[in-house]
């Protein structure tokens, strides 16, 4: 309706000779909104602007939208203008116009999921001021665009369907949603199933999403739960696509009749004995497990004429227990966990001769775990406290006590009764995540992902199935990760992207299929790693990368390539001092100069003389005071030995440098404070130096600082001691 109006627009615009032109051309078609009426006395009219359409995201900007003139004044003498949202209304600046010319641009992206239309107006003066026309609306409309991808409601869709269920029975619906122009085909959605396990048993409408069974053949025995893949796409199927999975439960029906495991079973009883129990019988059922279909029921039907014996059911394993009873058995059952003074049964004795009530009295005989409060008057039965579940007197969830019955006779005559309580499963524990943490490859179409188990304290019926479930609280775990329902007590952890690799943790929620359920939100960790070929994870990989913290070779080569400036430019310093200091004892120790060799070592040191490298610590031109403190006792300043007052003043603390352009002030006047220190050489008395041995290979440094002034220093000879010293020689050797 809306493109019919737009093509009988233009036909009327261009029958009036108006050029609407085409949006996406280079030049803007121009309008004339005004005009003058064609003769005097007639009624001004302007004209109807037919709405401009421009594309979302168009990205050639600025983009010439349309041209606006008056014929009121020739060209040049009119100005333009255009108010509204998107001009000088939030969204501000995304459209302007030339005043002189009168054309609209666009300058900015559209999207039309925020606005899908913006109407302006437009204006005409003269160069004074003065409105030539009356204002005239300009309405934009922005065009979609298939720019969003269709999304599910859910990651995952769950159903229920009974086993042996026809053809046709519905199972869930599965929806999506599409944030583009519903009017068009970028939000027509189409559903289809991508994968499903074993035979096609289920079909989706691809309209609707309803999920149903399209084949007889559905057994729980056999499978009890499906997983399907489903996509939905956009452009009514050819657009853009997102994916979710339909898990499928299958419920139990009873067609499975229990049997026998042997043919006959074989028990013993103990004469004159009741309340006990002889035997037990072991039966099949491949309904499901704690199922009201899994239940068996016993009976016995023949050879028991006198009805000495009965037969029960074991919640627990399904057994048939046979016992022996006699006189006044009696059998309850309690939920697990009942508070203390909770009635239990009771018991009333009559006399078998009279056939009247006689006066008599009720205690306890047997009460294994002193469990039970008998009234002595009445025989009523309560509980006392709360039994433990973990009690050993708790046979296959059955507690047994016998009660006295005695009359006032002398001697009184007795009965006894024996009391059976079945204590019932109560659903009082979540599932357990088992095991808490594992790994998955970094790709998701490497390995089997992460096989997710469950345990429940809790006996069937409140055990499984369990239901596994990215925390709700954590949406967005689901952008990156999936878990799909293996079986009744088993999920499967996948990724959807690749990840970083490293630790991730996640949290997921449990939920059991007790009444009411029990869930729990519990931690996992999980361990993304590069995996080989075979889908396991390399040695080392996920190590490495679960660390998260180190550091890095380029910061490393940086730090090493740090230390070795300060060196080199702490060096130039050492030679000069000791160089300087060697100047003034030439003439002491000239006799020996053969056997005593300067070197930039430390003395005192334990190290190898010139070939231990490490007897420079450049460390003193940072912290001169601390190291001083550090070689002393108590901190006091070190004796020197070579210093004629034998004790070293004290120097004031210096500020350490900023950055490395301050590096050469920072020592040269470190060097002028040496040279003017009292306590240093060379002072009128002998140094006192240790001798380090002879037969290094190596020549004496003494030549460097050999005469008394650095201006006639030869520095060439450096240049045979290596690259390092070649750049010392260059720095101190004539230009």
């Amino acid at each position: 309706m809306d493109a019919a109006l737009l093509v009988a627009l233009g036909l009327l615009a261009q029958s009036l000779g108006l050029s609407l032109g085409v949006p996406g051309q280079r030049r803007p078609s121009t309008l004339y909104p005004w005009h003058r009426a064609p003769a005097p006395g007639r009624v001004r009219r302007a004209w109807v602007i037919p709405p401009i359409s421009v594309s979302e995201n168009h990205k050639r900007l600025p983009y010439p939208l349309v041209q606006i003139k008056s014929d009121k004044q020739p060209l040049g003498s009119v100005l333009y203008s255009i108010q509204g949202p998107g001009v000088d209304e939030e969204p501000q600046g995304v459209f302007s116009i030339d005043k002189f010319t009168g054309k609209v641009f666009l300058n900015a992206m559209l999207d039309r999921e925020k606005t899908d239309r913006f109407r302006l107006r437009a204006f005409a003066l003269d160069l004074g001021g003065a409105t030539l026309e009356e204002p005239t609306d300009l309405e934009i409309v922005v065009v979609d665009q298939n720019d969003n991808r269709p999304v599910f409601r859910q990651e995952a869709f769950s159903g229920r369907v009974l086993e042996g269920a026809v053809p046709g029975t519905y199972v869930t619906r599965a929806e999506a949603t599409d944030a583009d122009d519903p009017e068009t085909d970028n939000a027509a959605l189409r559903y289809s199933i991508l994968e499903q396990d074993g035979p096609q048993l289920f079909s989706i409408d691809e309209h609707t999403g309803d999920i149903r069974t399209v084949q007889v053949g559905l057994d729980r025995e056999v499978v009890a739960v499906y997983n399907l893949t489903l996509q939905v796409a956009d452009m009514s199927g050819d657009g853009l696509t997102a994916t979710a999975s339909a898990i499928i439960t299958l419920e139990d029906v009873n067609d499975n009749a229990p049997g026998f495991t042997r043919d006959e079973f074989f028990m013993e009883a103990t004469e004159a004995v009741s309340g006990v129990d002889v035997g037990r019988l072991q039966v099949e059922d491949r309904d499901l497990p704690g199922s009201p279909n899994w239940a068996a029921r016993f009976t016995i039907l023949e050879g028991d004429p006198k009805g000495q014996f009965a037969i029960r059911t074991d919640p627990k394993t399904n057994e048939g227990v046979l016992s022996v009873v006699k006189e006044n058995p009696l059998r309850t059952s309690l939920p697990e966990g009942v508070p203390p003074g909770t009635p239990v049964a009771t018991f009333s004795a009559q006399d078998p001769d009279t056939q009247r009530l006689q006066r008599l009295s009720y205690s306890k005989d047997y009460d294994p775990d002193d469990w039970l409060r008998v009234d002595r008057a009445t025989g009523q039965i309560q509980t006392q406290r709360v039994l433990s579940p973990a009690s050993p007197f708790l046979k296959d969830g059955w507690y047994r006590a016998i009660i006295l019955a005695y009359d006032d006779a002398s001697p009184p005559s007795t009965a006894t009764g024996t009391l059976s309580i079945e204590i019932l499963e109560v659903n009082d524990h979540a599932p357990e995540l088992s095991p808490p943490s594992g790994s998955v490859c970094s790709k998701p179409d490497q390995g089997s992902g992460l096989l997710l188990g469950a345990t429940d304290a809790d006996l069937p019926p409140h055990g499984a199935p369990f239901h596994f479930q990215l925390s709700p609280r954590v949406p967005e775990l689901t952008r990156n990760w999936s878990v799909s329902q293996v079986n009744v007590s088993h999920a499967r952890l996948r990724l959807r992207h690749q990840v970083r690799e490293g630790l991730h943790r996640l949290s997921l929620l449990l939920r059991d299929s007790g009444q009411p359920p029990q869930q729990r939100e519990q931690p996992l960790n999980v361990t993304v790693c590069r995996c080989g070929p075979d889908g396991a994870c390399l040695p080392g990989a996920a190590a490495r990368r679960a660390g998260g913290v180190g550091v890095s070779l380029g910061a490393l080569v940086i730090v090493l390539a740090s230390i070795i400036l300060l060196l080199l430019l702490a060096l130039p310093v050492a030679l000069v001092t000791r160089s300087r200091r060697q100047s003034g004892d030439k003439g002491f120790l000239h006799g020996l100069q053969d056997d005593l060799r300067d070197n930039i070592l430390n003395y005192d040191e334990q190290g190898g003389g010139e070939e231990d490298q490490d007897a420079y610590d450049i460390n003193q031109l940072r912290h001169p005071t601390e190291l001083a403190a550090l070689c002393s006792p108590l901190g006091r300043p070190p004796l020197r030995r070579d210093a004629p007052f034998g004790r070293v003043r004290p120097q004031p603390p210096r500020m350490l440098p900023t950055s490395p352009a301050d590096i050469a002030d920072f020592i040269n006047d470190g060097l002028e404070v040496a040279d003017s220190d009292p306590s240093v050489p060379p002072y009128d008395t002998a140094l006192i130096y240790d001798y380090e041995g002879d037969g290094s290979v190596a020549g004496t440094l003494s030549s460097i600082l050999s005469s008394l002034g650095d201006e006639d220093q030869d520095y060439s000879c450096l240049r045979d001691w290596g690259p390092r010293f070649a750049r010392l020689a260059d720095l101190y050797g004539p230009p």
